[in-house]
């Protein structure tokens, strides 16, 4: 069975961006570039919520990156999830400023996806608030998705 891969919106970011001067975010893009060669070993899904971030900014920009979504199933953003992550914000779990990541987070909860993918280290990636999420679902009888990087999907596969 296909484990099914929502991917957040900082990946597709990576993906189109241009090639970066800054080592970290070089290899960031290369394991990006890997996964997406790699993405048909997987379901991979996004939400709304991705498709209306990568529409945003410079036109250009923006182009390529809903370009590479044109094929991606959607997930809904259902009432469930809207709820989940206004939980999360008032539960001050993850704050207001970034309630979109809280979001990105109960889509994935809600549609029973395996795996957030993200590069989003800050309130997706971190594990401190990872945690404090688990438990907070698991009191509502909800399971958080594995949360990781390219790296950490593909282990030494990675290139």
């Amino acid at each position: 069975m296909r484990r099914k891969i929502y991917v957040e919106t900082s990946v597709i970011s990576y993906l189109t961006a241009r090639p970066s001067k800054n080592v970290i975010e070089a290899d960031h893009q290369q394991s990006t570039y890997i996964f997406w060669d790699r993405r048909s070993e997987f379901d991979v899904v996004v939400s709304e919520l991705v498709v209306t971030e990568c529409g945003a900014g410079d036109a250009s920009a923006a182009n390529k990156r809903l370009d590479a979504l044109s094929a991606i199933p959607l997930l809904d953003i259902t009432a469930r999830s809207v709820e989940l992550a206004k939980g999360l914000v008032a539960a001050g779990i993850v704050p207001a400023r970034a309630s979109e990541d809280a979001l990105h987070i109960s889509i994935a909860t809600v549609h029973f996806v395996d795996y957030l993918l993200t590069w989003n280290f800050r309130h997706i990636a971190n594990p401190e608030i990872q945690a404090r999420i688990a438990e907070h679902f698991q009191q509502q009888g909800l399971l958080l998705p594995f949360i990781c990087t390219h790296d950490e999907l593909l282990g030494d596969e990675n290139g």
